[in-house]
């Protein structure tokens, strides 16, 4: 369930997660459901759980835990979904699910020049365990006019396919991260972030189910063990009036695959009265092709990688969401929080081999109640 954790996990677990505490150590607590859905068959129900506790002015402790319960999980869909599962006999149709639990713990130290965050992550499913640790350190410059940041996360993961099938160079999935952001108030309404990050990976790097059927031969899917790219975000906030703000967001990407992407996010929020603020963004995303994916078609038994995940071939995708945020009074205690994104991938012919259809479409949703002591 790579393309989960990468995808649904990343967006919908991590930022509000980091948000909770980025701003200032208050006890709070939180529970939310997240929901994800997509074109092919792939289903994800998601509650989440977080508690922050402050031991002083200066010192925090949290916990949180999410569950995913996730239909077509990778034994479903070990095979192409319009096939049955050459690989493990099992039919699309079949409906198998599967559990994954994910709790973080973290602490925090704020002094109003200097913030330090830190934790670790855990992640078990059927064919898959993940940890990782993560570290985050923040100083506030110029009357509070700057604030220069690095950030640094590791992660170690296992596969166990359930074909229990030897993984060449080995069954494990280490990534790493680091990032260096610069953060300038340019005006009381207005600021601007540069972020750089240096991204690596090396392991078993592509998915132990997927194939590549052809011209009387199988093959599993088989990357480079190693990965190595460079990424430069440029992030701003404007207060365009009292009731409206616009969040916008670019990120250039490339990698030693020979991929580079382009990320262009766009928000704009309006605060219609005391206790509601609504919006709509939009995201448009598109990639190149890594240097060992090839045409489907094209490939020959002695070929050294063999690719089908659409995410190594060339594509767009886009999104269009609408985010809520409802605090019955302006003192309360509670804050609610809600979205929901549409998401397109274009048209591909990877997508079209593996899913059947000739892009993904997916709805996702997030809904969250907080709560300060």
């Amino acid at each position: 369930m790579q393309v989960i954790k990468s995808f649904f996990v990343g967006i919908l677990l991590l930022t509000p997660f980091l948000k909770t505490y980025a701003s200032s150590l208050k006890d709070s607590a939180s529970v939310g459901i997240n929901t994800y859905s997509d074109s092919s068959d792939v289903t994800v129900y998601s509650p989440t759980f977080s508690l922050m506790k402050t031991l002083s002015k200066n010192l925090l402790v949290g916990f949180s835990m999410r569950i995913d319960a996730i239909t077509a999980a990778s034994i479903t869909n070990g095979g192409s979904p319009v096939i049955a599962d050459t690989v493990v006999g099992a039919s699309a149709k079949e409906g198998f699910d599967e559990m994954r639990y994910a709790p973080t713990f973290l602490m925090a130290y704020e002094d109003g020049e200097n913030a330090v965050s830190g934790g670790f992550y855990l992640s078990t499913e059927n064919d898959y365990d993940g940890k990782a640790i993560f570290l985050n350190y923040v100083r506030q410059l110029n009357e509070e006019n700057t604030a220069v940041g690095i950030g640094i996360s590791q992660s170690d993961d296992t596969w166990s396919p359930v074909t229990h099938r030897v993984l060449v160079p080995n069954n494990s999935r280490k990534e790493g991260k680091i990032d260096i952001s610069v953060n300038q108030l340019i005006s009381p309404t207005a600021s601007i972030q540069f972020v750089y990050s240096k991204l690596w990976s090396e392991g078993f790097l592509s998915s132990t189910y997927h194939y590549v059927l052809q011209d009387g031969f199988a093959k599993f899917e088989k990357y480079p063990s190693t990965r190595s790219g460079d990424a430069f975000a440029v992030k701003g906030v404007n207060l365009l009036s009292d009731e409206n703000s616009i969040n916008y967001a670019y990120r250039y990407y490339t990698d030693d695959w020979d991929i580079s992407s382009h990320t262009l996010n766009v928000e704009w929020m309006h605060e219609f009265n005391s206790k509601l603020t609504s919006g709509i963004r939009v995201r448009y995303y598109t990639q190149s092709k890594a240097n060992f994916s090839k045409e489907l078609g094209t490939y020959s038994a002695t070929d050294p990688y063999f690719a089908i995940d659409y995410r190594t071939s060339a594509f767009d995708s886009y999104d269009l969401g609408i985010p809520f945020i409802y605090k019955p009074s302006p003192t309360s205690q509670y804050k609610f929080t809600a979205s929901v994104d549409l998401y397109q991938t274009s048209n591909n012919a990877n997508i079209k081999s593996w899913h059947g259809d000739s892009n993904i479409q997916a709805i996702y949703t997030t809904l969250k109640v907080d709560y300060e002591f």
